[in-house]
């Protein structure tokens, strides 16, 4: 069972930028889609981006798109979340997570992802 670990949350003021990483903790299955997810006080949770570790193929929602970018470490198991012109609606718990899947077309089956990270802090003000 794979478990996942984020860090690089914080404060920033709007316009700013941070960049957020999660770490998977078992190397087993190597097929995965990796993603960011994020939610809001008083809001459901929303996608964000996602990755594939096999190839690097990337997915985002159309809220972060040209100012996110997800991308994977030297190692398949850690992705970062660079996050650019960040805004006062940026500000959230994000979570990263895993879907074992077998293509990259499936990282878009949001409620299908099956192990989650405690989450990080990000806001922005």
């Amino acid at each position: 069972h794979v478990q996942l670990v984020e860090s690089g949350g914080g404060s920033v003021q709007a316009g700013g930028s941070l960049r957020l990483s999660c770490v998977a903790s078992r190397a087993g299955y190597r097929k995965n889609c990796l993603a960011w997810f994020r939610q809001a006080p008083g809001k459901e949770r929303e996608e964000v981006a996602a990755i594939y570790s096999e190839d690097g193929t990337t997915v985002y929602a159309d809220s972060v798109r040209g100012r996110f970018t997800v991308s994977q470490g030297d190692r398949w198991y850690k992705i970062y979340l660079q996050m650019n012109n960040l805004a006062p609606v940026d500000t959230a718990m994000y979570y990263c997570a895993a879907l074992h899947s077998s293509s990259p077309n499936y990282c878009t089956r949001w409620n299908e992802y099956h192990a989650w990270g405690q989450g990080t802090q990000v806001t922005v003000s």
